[in-house]
């Protein structure tokens, strides 16, 4: 396991591009607080995943999804909703007042 080193530069980079402004002790925090996360990722790096296979989730979910139900078209059923409005009805439209 080897020690990553982020530097102050590196972090004030980071922080330009997230559009965050850091005072020094920040700087400093997250510099340690970067620095030891790439630590904990190289020694990930050095573990034998040979015949591992990839996973993407451990749950055990499953994509739940509803079939698509095919409706026939009915007018009455437009009607019903055009009988909702007290605005006048024009067409099979509702006819509403001009805002201008």
């Amino acid at each position: 396991m080897s020690k990553q080193t982020i530097t102050k530069e590196e972090v004030k980079h980071i922080a330009k591009l997230a559009k965050l402004v850091l005072s020094d002790e920040e700087v400093r925090k997250y510099q340690q607080d970067l620095s030891n996360i790439l630590t904990f990722v190289s020694v990930l790096e050095e573990v034998n995943t040979d015949g591992v296979a990839e996973t993407s989730q451990v749950t055990g979910l499953e994509n739940i999804t509803q079939e698509d139900e095919v409706e026939v078209y009915s007018p009455d059923l437009e009607k019903n909703l055009l009988d909702c409005s007290n605005l006048t009805k024009n067409e099979n439209q509702i006819t509403i007042p001009k805002m201008m």
